[in-house]
């Protein structure tokens, strides 16, 4: 827009702004805002599968804060972007991320029909684990001391917890082989 100067701490508005562009003006900073947590979790994915030794040096020149960095590309790897619902913030995905894909698909699509905010999901999913109790299996998984200290690097450098990084793995394969198998349906 004509007159509009951005600077890193600074939006200036030229006097006599049509309210329709303001309002556009608006909106533009709201999309951009709202975009910010999938793009910084979609680019920190990209770094640690194509830079594994680099980029924990890219995370400080950024100077954000490394947890929530993470907790963006956490948020980024459950919901690829397939999955992301664009009525739906990166909050509400965040809440659902740690259920099933079935249950995330649930709230999600409740709240997107229900128009529900973030605490709202929240609320309703706190409830709902309340009345059905979470059934947690345990999976025992013998492996060679190599394999474990391989993936266990794999999880270090993707800023993970072991565990979290097997489970977030194996949903993600999953996930894409449901993918495959629904895609090789539909095309025959």
């Amino acid at each position: 827009m004509r007159g509009v100067t951005t600077r890193r701490t600074t939006l200036l508005l030229p006097t006599g702004m049509p309210i329709d562009d303001w309002e556009a003006i608006g909106h533009h900073i709201f999309v951009i805002s709202d975009s910010s947590g999938w793009w910084l979790g979609d680019w920190l994915v990209y770094g640690q599968e194509n830079y594994p030794n680099r980029y924990k040096c890219a995370i400080a020149a950024t100077s954000l804060d490394y947890q929530t960095l993470r907790n963006y590309a956490w948020v980024a790897r459950k919901f690829v972007p397939e999955r992301r619902r664009e009525k739906l913030s990166m909050q509400h995905h965040a809440e659902v991320a740690g259920l099933s894909l079935e249950e995330q698909e649930h709230w999600l699509s409740q709240a997107e029909a229900e128009g529900w905010s973030r605490n709202e999901l929240r609320r309703r999913t706190q409830a709902g684990a309340k009345r059905t109790p979470a059934q947690i299996s345990s999976v025992q998984v013998n492996v060679r001391g190599s394999r474990k200290e391989h993936w266990q690097k794999a999880a270090e450098s993707s800023g993970m917890e072991l565990v979290d990084w097997i489970g977030t793995t194996l949903d993600t394969a999953a996930q894409h082989a449901l993918t495959s198998v629904v895609e090789k349906a539909e095309a025959q």
